[in-house]
């Protein structure tokens, strides 16, 4: 069994060479307030959820790019609204947001 039941990846790379990169879409500051919203509902810690900053993940083209383990879950995401509709349908209730996912490959 897995140590924490969801663990969450944002990529906060950023790219000094022109290319598009995650973080022109202020992932760090998503990623701290998803980090925010997790603890707030109680919802981190062993067992539970954690969030993680990732290096690249080689999408940035798609990006912003959050990944959510177990099941290779890879999103993108526009604003905070998404974020929270990842939380309350993925974290919360075990639903995938169809309209939010990017393709594995």
């Amino acid at each position: 069994m897995s140590y924490y039941q969801y663990h969450l990846f944002f990529c906060t790379n950023r790219r000094n060479d022109g290319r598009a990169c995650c973080a022109d879409h202020d992932s760090p500051a998503m990623r701290d307030y998803v980090k925010g919203r997790i603890k707030e509902l109680g919802l981190a810690g062993p067992g539970k959820v954690r969030v993680n900053t990732a290096g690249c993940l080689d999408r940035c083209d798609l990006g912003p790019v959050l990944v959510i383990y177990p099941g290779e879950t890879w999103y993108t995401y526009v604003d905070k609204e998404d974020l929270d509709e990842i939380i309350e349908s993925h974290i919360q209730k075990g639903c995938v947001v169809e309209r939010l996912l990017l393709n594995k490959a």
